[in-house]
């Protein structure tokens, strides 16, 4: 990624891509980076937007747009996304993944590389998914996510999305790594949890890491700090 910033630049807008940092959600990143660029460059107000939000507990590839190229932000959230999920049969947690505390607890020993095989096989495709509670979704003008940490379970309507393609990366029982190519609106933590009932245990998300976004790829990112480093922040 071209590290070139003049108020100029930044204002007509520009396409930066980040590794984000596990923990952090992605409106921290957008406000940091805000904050450095409007440091190093005098700009007092600067528009900075991201294309596509990432869990606190998943890392890899956000877009950011600055300034004009914030207008561009829809059409790089409809691009597909790319991730690696590494997903534990034999527990479930309210959440789908590790935010929540094990509530549940299965047998793992029938699982095997043949049944994930033959249960992913029914992912493959356009699907109806039912999104995690603990999730952004609005539920009556209120984040789905603030009525789950309450306690309060409400039901949330399936969605279409796609999944385009998807990769065994590794399989050690009860860990399976998977490689999932997908569109726009899907959770993998949903996922995780489907594919667990499916092969007839829980299942929950344990990593995640997006590794692309359309064109755009991880590989091609930079992470928070050689970012600091570059604008000599460090």
């Amino acid at each position: 990624m071209q590290l070139d910033f003049t108020k100029e630049s930044l204002q007509e807008g520009q396409i930066l891509s980040f590794d984000k940092p596990y923990g952090w959600t992605s409106y921290y990143l957008v406000n940091k980076i805000r904050y450095y660029l409007c440091k190093f460059t005098g700009i007092k107000k600067l528009k900075v937007g991201h294309a596509g939000t990432l869990d606190p507990l998943a890392t890899g590839l956000i877009i950011l747009c600055t300034g004009k190229a914030t207008k561009g932000i829809t059409e790089i959230q409809k691009m597909p996304k790319e991730y690696i999920a590494e997903i534990t049969f034999g527990a479930t947690t309210p959440s789908h993944d590790l935010e929540t505390r094990i509530n549940k607890t299965y047998d793992t020993e029938h699982i095997t590389m043949s049944l994930i095989a033959e249960k992913l096989a029914s992912f493959r495709g356009k699907i109806q998914q039912i999104p995690p509670l603990f999730s952004a979704k609005n539920i009556n003008g209120v984040r789905a996510y603030k009525l789950a940490r309450k306690g309060i379970r409400k039901q949330l309507k399936a969605a279409e999305i796609e999944i385009y393609d998807y990769n065994i990366l590794d399989f050690i029982s009860p860990v399976i790594k998977l490689k999932i190519k997908c569109s726009k609106g899907t959770y993998i933590r949903a996922i995780a949890r489907d594919l667990g009932e499916r092969v007839g245990s829980g299942g929950y998300l344990t990593a995640l890491k997006r590794t692309a976004i359309g064109d755009y790829l991880l590989v091609n990112a930079i992470n928070v700090e050689k970012f600091k480093k570059k604008l000599n922040f460090l």
